[in-house]
C-alpha cells in the first residue's frame, strides 16, 4: 500500500507480526511447537507445503460464491448435455437452435481448440493481461456460463461440499440469490419512492413472501439432489455429507434501488424463516457505476432493515478496490460505512483499508467490534493485482483484527482452500500458531446459531463447561456434552479441535 514504502513498510509490519507471534508462541515441546518446527523446515519447498496444508484441518470457508465455485470443465459437460450452443463472438452459452456462429457446445468435447477457448473464457485459465485486465476477464465469466448452471443448483452444492471435505473443511457458507429473479421483478413492479418504511410496506403488499417461498422451494429441491448425489444417509455416503452447509442470500448491488431493496427484504425475511439461510451479503463489482453511485443508499437500506430484523447476520463485500479502478474519494469510506451503517460483522476482501479515512482508527474499531475480514488472496491477485507486500493481511494481523482465509470463486480462479494457505505462508511466512488461529476464527465468526466454545473473542480457551479434560475429545465431560448439544457452533468448533489434535499428533 502506498502509505508504507519499501523497507519502512516491512519494518512496521514486521514489528506487528513479531508481536503477534510472541503473543501466540506455543509452549516449547507442545504439539503446536512441533508442527511449527516442521513448517519452518519446509517453508521453501512448495510441494511439501502443499501436502502439509492439504492435510491440515481448515475450519470453514465463509466467502464462497456457489456459481463461481464450479470449474468450467463441469459447466461445459452440463451445457453439452443440455444441447446448449456457444456464441463464438464472445464464448457465451446460449440456447438452441445452434448455427455456424453459435455451434453446439457438445462439439467442444471432440474439438480441442473449441474446448480450450471455452475454458479460457469461462475461467482465469489462459488469461492474458496484455489483452484484458484480470478484473474485466474475471467478472465477464459469470454471464458467459450462466446458462450452464440454470438447472444444477443441487449438483453444484454436492460438488462444492465434496471438494470441501477433501480440503479438510468442516463448514461452508455459500452465497446465492436463492429466489432467482422473483424479488427483483417484484421490486421493479413496485417502483421506487425513496421512503424505506413505505417501500417495505409496499413490497409486503405486493407479495414479497412469494420470493421467500420461491427461495425455500429451491433450497428444498437442491437439498434433495445434493444429498442424493453424495449418497447421504446410506452406507455409501461420501465425505461431503459430513460438511455443514449453510447459505447467505446474496443481493446484486448493480441493480436499481427498488430491485436491491426487494432483494434485501427477501434476504432478511428468508434468514428469519429458514435456518439454512444464516445471513445476507451484497455482491457484484464494487467499482461499477450503480454500485458506487448507490453505495450510501444501499447502506441506509441495510441500516433500516437491520433495526427491523436485528437478529439477521450481515456480511458485506467492501474494499475490493484499488487506485486503478476508482477515484481516490471512492476508497475512503466503503469499509467504514459497511460496518457502521451497514452493520456488517464480516467484511469480504477489505483490500483498500489503508486508503480509508483514518485507517488506523478504523482498524482499532474493527478489533473492538470483533469484525472479521475474509481474506481472498488468489482473487485479490487476479482481479486487483494485489499480493505480497501490497496486501494488507499483515496489517490486519498487526492490529489484531480477526481474519480467515477464503476461496471466493475457486472454480473461476482455478484454486482451492489449500492454495490459499500455501499462498499465505509463502507470501507472509506466517507461523503455524497464526494459521491455526485463522482456522479457528473461520468457525468462531461463522453465522451458525449457538454460543461459542471459547470464553471470549480471540481468547481460545474453552468456556468453563468444557475446560476440564482434553479439548476436542471424542467423549467430552457431561457438562461439556450438554453445552455442545445446545450449540451448533460450539459442536463444530469442538470437532475442529479434535481434528487439529489428530493432525498435530503426526509430527
Amino acid at each position: 500500500m502506498r502509505y508504507f514504502r519499501h523497507g519502512v513498510y516491512w519494518f512496521v509490519v514486521g514489528l506487528g507480526l513479531t508481536s503477534l507471534a510472541a503473543a501466540a508462541r506455543p509452549r516449547a515441546g507442545s504439539a503446536t511447537a512441533r508442527v511449527e518446527r516442521y513448517l519452518r523446515s519446509i517453508r521453501n519447498q512448495p510441494p511439501l507445503l502443499s501436502a502439509f496444508f492439504r492435510r491440515m484441518p481448515k475450519g470453514g470457508d465463509l466467502h464462497n460464491h456457489l456459481t463461481g465455485a464450479i470449474y468450467a470443465e463441469t459447466y461445459i459437460h452440463w451445457a453439452a448435455a443440455a444441447g446448449d450452443c456457444v456464441r463464438l463472438a464472445d464464448m457465451t452459452a446460449v440456447r438452441p437452435p445452434c448455427g455456424p456462429m453459435d455451434p453446439p457446445i457438445r462439439n467442444a468435447l471432440r474439438q480441442s481448440g473449441l474446448y480450450t477457448a471455452i475454458l479460457h473464457a469461462w475461467s482465469m485459465l489462459g488469461w492474458n493481461p496484455a489483452r484484458e485486465s484480470g478484473h474485466d476477464h474475471f467478472f465477464a465469466t459469470f454471464d458467459k456460463y450462466s446458462l450452464a448452471h440454470a438447472h444444477h443448483f443441487g449438483d453444484m452444492i454436492a460438488q462444492v461440499a465434496q471438494r470441501a471435505a477433501r480440503e479438510r473443511l468442516e463448514y461452508l457458507e455459500l452465497m446465492d440469490t436463492l429466489d432467482g429473479s422473483v424479488a427483483s421483478h417484484l421490486g421493479m413492479q413496485a417502483g421506487w419512492t425513496g421512503n424505506l418504511a413505505q417501500m417495505r410496506r409496499r413490497l409486503m403488499r405486493a407479495g414479497i413472501s412469494h420470493a421467500v417461498a420461491a427461495a425455500q422451494a429451491r433450497l428444498n429441491r437442491g437439498e434433495v439432489v445434493w444429498q442424493r448425489d453424495l449418497g447421504c444417509g446410506t452406507p455409501q455416503a461420501r465425505p461431503g455429507c459430513g460438511v455443514t452447509v449453510r447459505f447467505l442470500y446474496q443481493v446484486i448491488r448493480a441493480l436499481p434501488p427498488q430491485a436491491v431493496y426487494a432483494q434485501f427484504l427477501t434476504g432478511f425475511l428468508l434468514a428469519r424463516r429458514d435456518a439454512r439461510v444464516v445471513g445476507i451479503n451484497l455482491v457484484a463489482p464494487e467499482d461499477g457505476y450503480v454500485a458506487l453511485h448507490d453505495f450510501h443508499l444501499q447502506m441506509q437500506m441495510l441500516d433500516y432493515l437491520h433495526h427491523r430484523y436485528p437478529q439477521v447476520k450481515i456480511a458485506l463485500h467492501a474494499g475490493e478496490l484499488n487506485t486503478r479502478l476508482v477515484r481516490p474519494r471512492n476508497l475512503r469510506f466503503h469499509i467504514r460505512q459497511s460496518i457502521e451503517l451497514g452493520h456488517a460483522s464480516r467484511i469480504g476482501h477489505g483490500v483498500d483499508i489503508m486508503h480509508e479515512s483514518h485507517p488506523f482508527q478504523l482498524l482499532r474499531e474493527m478489533r473492538r467490534r470483533n469484525v472479521l475480514v475474509e481474506i481472498c488472496l488468489t482473487s485479490n491477485w487476479s482481479i486487483l493485482g494485489i499480493a505480497g507486500r501490497n496486501h494488507p493481511l499483515p496489517i490486519y494481523l498487526r492490529y489484531h483484527v480477526p481474519v480467515a482465509l477464503a476461496t471466493d470463486d475457486e472454480g473461476v480462479s482455478r484454486s482451492d482452500m489449500t492454495r490459499q494457505y500455501v499462498r499465505a505462508e509463502r507470501e507472509f511466512q506466517l507461523s503455524y500458531a497464526t494459521l491455526k488461529q485463522m482456522t479457528r476464527d473461520s468457525l468462531e465468526h461463522a453465522f451458525l446459531p449457538g454460543a461459542s466454545l471459547w470464553r471470549a473473542p480471540e481468547d481460545f480457551h474453552p468456556v468453563a463447561a468444557c475446560a476440564a479434560g482434553v479439548l476436542g475429545a471424542r467423549h467430552p465431560a457431561p457438562a461439556c456434552a450438554r453445552y455442545l448439544a445446545a450449540s451448533p457452533k460450539a459442536r463444530l468448533e469442538w470437532k475442529l479441535e479434535r481434528r487439529l489434535r489428530r493432525f498435530e499428533a503426526r509430527f
